[in-house]
C-alpha cells in the first residue's frame, strides 16, 4: 500500500534514521531521482509540500516531444537527444506517452516565423532519421492546402500553403510522476506529500539535513541525511535560500504558461495541431484534443506572483482567444466556452530559458539587477535589511536583452554542488526527466562512495519500468486488449475496462481486483469506486483535488461530469478517512475553490 496509512510510518522511518538521500520536491524531477536511488539500494526520502506533481509537472502541455523547432537552426544534436530520450520513456512508461502525429499547417505571408513547406519538408525527414521511424506507419507526410481542409475546416484558410505531419506522443504529465514515486515506494523509499521543507539542519556549514513542517498535522521534524538534493523546480532559488548563512545568486526564472479546454464539438481537432500565432512574437500555440475536448495554449510570459497558485488573468485569455479565434476564424470561441483551464510555472534557468516550442521573453537577467541581487542579499546577511526587502528585488528583476531570441535557445538543466553540500538539479523539461536524474545519480553515487564510504549498485534506468508499465511498450495495444476481457470478467462494461487498461497499464489488474470484491460507492459506478478506492490505497490521495485533478482528468477534460460525482467522491473520502464534519466541509470549500479557478468564474462574473 501507499496511502496515508503508511504516510505516518513513512514520517517515522524518516525522523528515527539517517537517510543517505533526501529529496526536496516531488515533481518530475524528484520522481525521477526518487525511483533511480531507491532502485540502487539507496536510504532515499523524498519530501514534497503539496501533492505529488501538483506544483508544475501536472500543469504543461501534456506532451512528450522531439523538439522539432530546433531543426530550423539545424540544431540537430539537442533533436537528436531529445527523440532519444523520448524513446526511452515511451519504453519505461509504455503505457503513458502515446504516440499522437502533429499536424503543423503552414502559412505564407503575414510574417509567419516558423516554415514554408520546403524547409519544413526537409526539417521533417531530417527528423524521422534521428527519431529512427523512416519508413515506419509514423514517418512523416505532408498535406496540400484542400487537404489539411478537409481534415481540420475550421482552419484559417487565406495563406494556407498546406502542412506537414510527424511523429509526437501525448502525455498524462501528472501520471508520469505517480506511477515513478509508486515504483520508488516499491523500492523501498520514504515518500511524503503535503510535507514542507522549512529550514536546514547543519554540522559547521555543511547541510546534513532539513527541518520540515507536515501540513496535515503541523508537526516540526527533523530528516537527516548524507546528501540533501533540491529538485524543487521553480522553487529552487526558495529553498537555496533557506541557508541564511550565505549570499545565493538566483537561478530560475520561471515563466508561466496557461491552458484553455473547450468541447470538441466547438473547436474540433482531429489530431494535435501547431502554429505560429501570427502576431510576429515568436511564440507557437498548440490546440490538442482529449476525451471529446480540445485544448489550446500556451502564453509563455514572465512570472513573479504566487508560485503556488498561479492563476489565469483576462490578459491570459484574452491572448489565446484572439490567436485561437484567427487561426479558427469559423470557431468564434468566447470566454463563455471554456469549461476548464490551468495555469503552470516552467522552472527556466536564467540565461537559458528558452521554452519548449514556444518563444516568449526569456532573456538572462540584467547586469544591473544581479548586482542589486548580490548587494541585498549580502545586506539581509548582515541584518541590514528584512525579507521582504529581499523578495522584493527578486521579484523585480529586469532582463537582459543581449543574448539569443528566446525561441532559438533550448531549455537547459543545471546540477551543481554548493558550498554548503547542497546538491541542486533545476531546469530541464518533461522529456528529459529521466537523463537529468540519471546524471544526478552518477554524482550521488560518486559523493555517498568518496566521502561516505558507501557503495550504491549503479541500475540501467533506461530499461527499469515505472509502475504500470512493465510489459513490451511495442505491444500496448494487445496489453489493452488482453487486461479490457480481465475488466470485464471483474464486472465492468467494454468501455470502461479498456479505458482503464489504457489509463493505468498493469496496475489495472490491481483496480479489477478490487471491482470484484468491493460494491460500488453511493452515487458512483463500480468503474469510478474502484479507481477511487485504488487512489486512495495505493496513490497517495489525501485529498478530493489530489483525485479528481492530478489522479484522473476529471477536472480537466471531463467538466461536464465532475458536477454529478463530485459530492458522492467527497463523502467516499470522508468515509474512509472518518472525517469529522469540519473536516469534510473544509475539503469541501476547497475543492469547490480550485474548481471555481478552473471553470474561470472571477473571470465570467460568476459566483
Amino acid at each position: 500500500m501507499f496511502s496515508r496509512k503508511t504516510r505516518q510510518a513513512n514520517i517515522d522511518h524518516m525522523k528515527q534514521e539517517e537517510l543517505d538521500l533526501l529529496i526536496i520536491g516531488g515533481g518530475i524531477t524528484g520522481a525521477g531521482v526518487a525511483i533511480q536511488a531507491a532502485a540502487s539500494g539507496i536510504k532515499t526520502g523524498l519530501i514534497e509540500m503539496q501533492d505529488f506533481a501538483e506544483g508544475t509537472s501536472s500543469r504543461s502541455t501534456k506532451l512528450v516531444h522531439g523538439g522539432i523547432r530546433y531543426l530550423k537552426t539545424f540544431d540537430v544534436e539537442v533533436v537528436a537527444d531529445t527523440v532519444g530520450e523520448r524513446a526511452v520513456v515511451q519504453s519505461v512508461a509504455p503505457h503513458i506517452p502515446k504516440p499522437d502525429p502533429m499536424l503543423l499547417p503552414i502559412y505564407e505571408g503575414e510574417g509567419a516565423t516558423t516554415f514554408n513547406m520546403f524547409s519544413v519538408k526537409v526539417a521533417m525527414d531530417l527528423y524521422d532519421k534521428l527519431a529512427n521511424v523512416t519508413g515506419t506507419k509514423f514517418e512523416n507526410y505532408t498535406l496540400t492546402p484542400e487537404e489539411v481542409l478537409e481534415r481540420e475546416p475550421f482552419l484559417k484558410k487565406d495563406g494556407l500553403a498546406g502542412a506537414g505531419v510527424y511523429l509526437d506522443f501525448r502525455n498524462n504529465d501528472a501520471r508520469l510522476v505517480i506511477d515513478n514515486i509508486k515504483k520508488a515506494a516499491e523500492d523501498g523509499a520514504y515518500l511524503v506529500s503535503k510535507m514542507k521543507a522549512t529550514g536546514f539542519i547543519y554540522d559547521g556549514d555543511q547541510i546534513i539535513g532539513v527541518k520540515a513542517r507536515d501540513l496535515l498535522s503541523d508537526e516540526v521534524i527533523e530528516i537527516r541525511a548524507k546528501i540533501v538534493i533540491n529538485t524543487s523546480g521553480p522553487w529552487v532559488d526558495k529553498i537555496r535560500n533557506l541557508n541564511f548563512k550565505r549570499a545565493i545568486s538566483p537561478k530560475m526564472r520561471p515563466t508561466k504558461g496557461v491552458h484553455l479546454v473547450v468541447d470538441a464539438k466547438k473547436l474540433p481537432v482531429p489530431q494535435p495541431t501547431y502554429f505560429d500565432t501570427g502576431k510576429q512574437d515568436g511564440r507557437m500555440v498548440f490546440a490538442i484534443p482529449r476525451e471529446n475536448k480540445t485544448y489550446f495554449g500556451t502564453t509563455d510570459t514572465d512570472y513573479q506572483g504566487d508560485f503556488t497558485d498561479p492563476q489565469v488573468t483576462q490578459e491570459d485569455v484574452d491572448y489565446l482567444l484572439d490567436v485561437i479565434n484567427h487561426r479558427y476564424p469559423e470557431a468564434n470561441i468566447t470566454l463563455a466556452d471554456i469549461e476548464s483551464s490551468w495555469a503552470g510555472l516552467r522552472p527556466l534557468l536564467i540565461g537559458n530559458a528558452g521554452s519548449d516550442y514556444n518563444g516568449g521573453d526569456n532573456g538572462s537577467i540584467s547586469d544591473k539587477s544581479f548586482r542589486k541581487v548580490v548587494d541585498t542579499v549580502t545586506d539581509f546577511k548582515e541584518n541590514k535589511v528584512s525579507r521582504v526587502e529581499v523578495e522584493d528585488v527578486l521579484n523585480h528583476l529586469e532582463s537582459s536583452r543581449d543574448e539569443k531570441a528566446p525561441s532559438t535557445v533550448s531549455r537547459g538543466s543545471s546540477l551543481e554542488r554548493e558550498p554548503d553540500g547542497l546538491v541542486t538539479l533545476s531546469g530541464g523539461k518533461i522529456t528529459d526527466y529521466r537523463k537529468m536524474a540519471e546524471g544526478a545519480m552518477k554524482l550521488i553515487r560518486q559523493l555517498l562512495k568518496e566521502e561516505y564510504g558507501v557503495t550504491a549498485k549503479e541500475i540501467d534506468s533506461k530499461t527499469y519500468s515505472i509502475s504500470g508499465g512493465d510489459f513490451d511498450p511495442t505491444k500496448q495495444e494487445e496489453m489493452v486488449q488482453e487486461y479490457t476481457k480481465i475488466g470485464m470478467e471483474a464486472g465492468l462494461d467494454e468501455k470502461d475496462a479498456a479505458y482503464i487498461a489504457d489509463f493505468y497499464g498493469t496496475n489495472a489488474k490491481h483496480i479489477f481486483e478490487l471491482a470484484k470484491e468491493m460494491s460500488p460507492y453511493p452515487g458512483l459506478t463500480l468503474a469510478e469506486s474502484a479507481r477511487l478506492r485504488y487512489g486512495l490505497e495505493n496513490e497517495m490521495v489525501l485529498a478530493p483535488g489530489d483525485y479528481l485533478i492530478r489522479r484522473t482528468n476529471h477536472l480537466l477534460f471531463e467538466r461536464d461530469q465532475l458536477d454529478a460525482i463530485k459530492q458522492p467522491i467527497i463523502d467516499a473520502i470522508a468515509a474512509y478517512f472518518d472525517w469529522t464534519d469540519e473536516e469534510k466541509e473544509r475539503e469541501t470549500q476547497h475543492l469547490e475553490q480550485l474548481i471555481a479557478e478552473s471553470d474561470l468564474r472571477d473571470l465570467k462574473g460568476e459566483k
